[in-house]
């Protein structure tokens, strides 16, 4: 007796995929490949995407959708290395973008990226994108973002060196950190900041703040003297849309890479075209040292309560004084000062300074594990912690910096 069960279809081939870290972060890329591609598409992680792209059932694929977010920035090389595979197939791609930096988006675009698709993705815009592809329109691309501060040379900002009198007593974590925070200190008028890391041996800016290293720097700093204030902005790179930043160069290089008179140069170009200058320095004193402390308006030195602190404290003091340099714009910044109800790291906070001849101005607390976890990260304070403690110190400082130059501003004004 012959069966009268119905023959199973065969399953449709699939014919698309969605590439990405996790794909139930894009909830609305689900939803819209179910619409546009029904049961005929797949998802893949982006290690698997690489091993899946060189089988044989690749070669059913019309296209990918490649979904990345900020977090995956870090990984441009890998998607890039993705799409450039999909391409040796002849396979289509479509980025869906969830807070990615039009640098990021645009070198992927670049890399062989066939259309763009914003996230949360718009109602019916990857149906239209698949119908581009399909015709072989070329890609919508995003707005450009605005263009950074131009060279205009009309502002008289002011200068903040940050240095570090021992290993480890946070003038990296404050430079940063307080470059962030005068960004963002009136959200109305935020002002122009930039910062420069003239550790030019092991600075570690880029780091904290998740940024390349560019060989624009090593440029500029090689010839500085035939800079100007253009090329100095296009050697910086902006964090958040918000901060420039003028990273150590991609290489060691010697720390008198830089003469004197360039080093005020680049201090000045900086000057007229922003409104703060924050600088983290290093921890040596060169040639230059001097120029940097003529230009400042205020000098930060964070030390800690310790001998190495104290020792180095009083060597840089006794230098300044020896040489009639202008010891009186350092100001000291305790940091991991002892707490409210510490009543005995107090007073030694009182009699180290008074030991030393000094004044402690400014007592940063203990940031814990989250200041170490953010710089790993490449995040200011404020982002991947705001309620910490010493972020709240320095969001404080950079009111206070903010404040006395608006006074200053109106009563030279």
């Amino acid at each position: 007796m012959s069966s009268t069960a119905p023959l199973q279809p065969d399953p449709q081939p699939v014919s698309a995929c969605t590439i990405s870290r996790d794909v139930q972060q894009f909830d609305l890329l689900i939803e819209d490949m179910e619409a546009a591609m029904g049961e005929n598409w797949g998802d893949l992680g982006f290690e698997d995407a690489l091993a899946f792209l060189e089988q044989p059932e690749a070669d059913e694929l019309e296209f990918v959708a490649v979904a990345i977010s900020k977090e995956d920035e870090r990984l441009l090389a890998l998607i890039a290395d993705i799409i450039a595979r999909a391409k040796r197939r002849d396979i289509k791609v479509v980025l869906i973008a969830d807070d990615v930096s039009p640098a990021a988006l645009h070198q992927l675009l670049r890399e062989g990226g066939d259309e763009f698709v914003p996230y949360p993705l718009p109602e019916g815009e990857l149906a239209q994108a698949i119908d581009r592809l399909r015709k072989g329109v070329g890609p919508i691309l995003p707005e450009p973002a605005e263009p950074g501060p131009r060279a205009t040379g009309d502002r008289s900002g002011v200068v903040i060196p940050v240095q570090g009198l021992a290993g480890g007593s946070g003038a990296t974590t404050l430079a940063v950190n307080l470059a962030w925070e005068l960004a963002n200190v009136d959200r109305k008028a935020p002002p122009r900041v930039c910062l420069i890391d003239l550790d030019l041996q092991f600075g570690t800016v880029a780091t904290y703040l998740d940024l390349p290293r560019r060989e624009a720097v090593l440029e500029l700093l090689s010839d500085p003297g035939s800079a100007d204030s253009e090329s100095m902005l296009s050697a910086m790179l902006i964090h958040r849309e918000r901060l420039h930043v003028l990273t150590s160069p991609a290489e060691l290089v010697p720390l008198d890479l830089v003469s004197p008179g360039d080093m005020g140069r680049l201090i000045e170009m900086a000057r007229v075209n922003f409104d703060y200058v924050v600088i983290d320095m290093p921890a040596n004193m060169v040639d230059w040292s001097e120029t940097v402390l003529q230009a400042a308006h205020v000098y930060f030195a964070t030390l800690e309560l310790d001998m190495r602190s104290a020792q180095n404290t009083m060597r840089l003091k006794r230098a300044l004084q020896s040489e009639e340099l202008p010891f009186e714009k350092l100001r000291f910044v305790l940091n991991r000062a002892p707490g409210f109800t510490d009543l005995s790291g107090k007073s030694r906070a009182r009699r180290l300074a008074d030991s030393l001849g000094i004044s402690i101005e400014i007592q940063l607390p203990d940031g814990g594990r989250a200041v170490t976890q953010n710089a790993d990260h490449g995040a200011p304070l404020a982002e991947g912690a705001p309620k910490n403690a010493l972020r709240r110190e320095i969001a404080k400082l950079a009111r206070s910096v903010h404040k006395v130059n608006i006074a200053d501003s109106k009563a030279t004004g």
